[in-house]
């Protein structure tokens, strides 16, 4: 009875091992994805990349209008026809008369923004038409005459900022941190894809070291199951045998799980349907590179975007803090116009006695008193300055530290890569010697188990120390934005703008 349960259990696992066969030989028919597949796919459907583009885009946009603003601007006003009838009162003659009046004009404008004074010069010329006609007691005056206005007008602020040109600089500062933003989102998700990546392609060399695992145990099985059957070793020695093999199977399921969550989460970062069934390829094999740290420090400062956004903020910090002291502030404002109006009831006649009208108009905003208002926010604005400033340090400090982290674990992986190297081999011997002695009865299950979960950790650790110092030589990359490997430096802005 104990051998048919035990033969019923072992027909179960060999079904099982067929149906990962199944699983295996679909993961083979599916077209393998690189790193470097990964990282198209994501920069086209990461959902983070995508928001990233569409916020430069905006800002792009907005740059893009803001210029085409400082262009000339032509406008026409159009009125087609204006009727009115009301019942006035001369206050010269002290009586009151109708006037009843039909119009038609339209005004044409030119605009051109002066940007290195802030100031707008317009070119304006309204025509029009009206009949106008009053009825006062007896007497009744009419009017039918046509109507030209052509003048050049001139709008100067002073004694104040140049508020066109300082919109302008903040756009282009908003543009320029939208795209190092960007720049830093692409980097970033370079980074996460790399990890996940390398996590699937970690559970698919553990669901092979697994599967090994299940073969061994079941070999043993049999091995042990042929020696009891003969009378040559105890059934206890069966009994721990089915266990072992019960183990590593369950083993092999948990591995099957682990590789379906880690697929699932590197498709939500590359951004496509999670009922996608992929499978990695990667070659982990590495050429540990020799890296100086002080290069490595001194192409950090030089190059990471994010000193030139704390520079971004201090120069923002610095436009603001001409707006605030602009509050309350003494300016005034020049207008000239020079022109010619004519009028008459012919068309043709319309300038035949012309008339000048040039107009000067200066007007001042004077401050009283604002109850500190306007001291109180500039203090407040230094010390937002001083706070941009200190970022600007600690940021400075903080890419050192992460460069020198970075570079010891670079260090002290090479050493590890080695020794992974060595208890991988030496793991093997071991274990092929003590299959042996299993097989001659020397060892018991549980011992030759202990020797095969040797193993296997020894091989996952090996292949983990593989990609650890791929990922940390990617970190130390994006730290620094050098490419140790290929000896280039990285400019991410550069290439955006490239692309763009």
């Amino acid at each position: 009875m104990e051998n048919k349960r035990l033969w019923m259990r072992f027909a179960w696992m060999i079904a099982f091992l067929a149906g990962m066969s199944g699983v295996s030989s679909i993961l083979v028919a599916q077209e393998p994805i690189t790193i470097e597949r990964a990282l198209d796919i994501a920069e086209e459907n990461n959902p983070d990349l995508i928001n990233s583009k569409l916020q430069l885009e905006r800002y792009q946009l907005n740059l893009v209008a803001q210029r085409a603003s400082l262009k000339s601007r032509f406008s026409l006003d159009l009125n087609p026809i204006t009727y009115e009838k009301t019942r006035r009162f001369d206050n010269r003659l002290s009586q009151w008369y109708t006037n009843e009046t039909f119009s038609s004009s339209g005004t044409f404008q030119v605009s051109q923004p002066i940007l290195l004074t802030d100031g707008e010069v317009s070119l304006i010329n309204t025509f029009g038409w009206q009949d106008n006609q009053s009825a006062a007691e007896s007497l009744d005056n009419r009017n039918r005459a046509f109507s030209n206005n052509l003048y050049l007008r001139l709008t100067q602020p002073i004694f104040t900022y140049n508020r066109r040109k300082m919109e302008l600089k903040q756009i282009e500062f908003d543009y320029e941190n939208a795209g190092i933003r960007y720049a830093l989102q692409r980097l970033n998700t370079e980074v996460s894809i790399t990890r996940q990546f390398y996590q699937v392609y970690m559970d698919q060399n553990n669901l092979e070291i697994r599967k090994e695992e299940y073969e061994n145990a079941k070999q043993s099985f049999e091995i042990i199951k042929n020696k009891v059957d003969a009378d040559l070793s105890a059934k206890e020695e069966l009994y721990q045998a089915e266990v072992n093999l019960a183990t590593a199977q369950s083993a092999l399921e948990e591995q099957v799980v682990s590789l379906d969550n880690s697929k699932d989460q590197l498709k939500q970062i590359l951004g496509v349907p999670l009922s996608e069934n992929i499978m990695v390829v990667a070659d982990i094999q590495v050429s540990p590179v020799a890296v100086d740290l002080t290069q490595a420090v001194d192409n950090g400062l030089s190059s990471r975007m994010e000193l030139r956004q704390r520079e971004i903020d201090i120069q923002l910090a610095e436009l603001q803090m001409i707006q605030t002291k602009a509050l309350n502030e003494f300016r005034g404002d020049i207008s000239l116009s020079v022109g010619i109006i004519g009028d008459h009831e012919k068309f043709a006649n319309i300038y035949e006695n012309p008339t000048q009208n040039p107009r000067v108009a200066i007007s001042f905003a004077v401050p009283i008193f604002d109850w500190g208002e306007k001291k109180a926010r500039v203090r407040a604005q230094k010390t937002a300055q001083t706070i941009s400033k200190l970022e600007q340090e600690n940021q400075k400090i903080d890419i050192e530290l992460d460069i020198r982290q970075t570079w010891r674990r670079l260090e002290n992986l090479r050493t590890q890569i080695d020794i992974a190297d060595k208890n991988v081999r030496n793991a093997q011997l071991t274990y092929d010697l003590n299959l042996t002695r299993y097989r001659e009865g020397d060892l018991t299950g549980m011992e030759i188990s202990q020797f095969q979960t040797q193993l296997s950790t020894k091989k996952i650790t090996y292949s983990q120390t593989l990609i650890n110092y791929k990922i940390e030589l990617l970190n130390l990359k994006i730290l620094s934005l050098y490419d140790y490997e290929t000896g280039s430096p990285i400019v991410p802005v550069r290439e955006l703008n490239n692309k763009n």
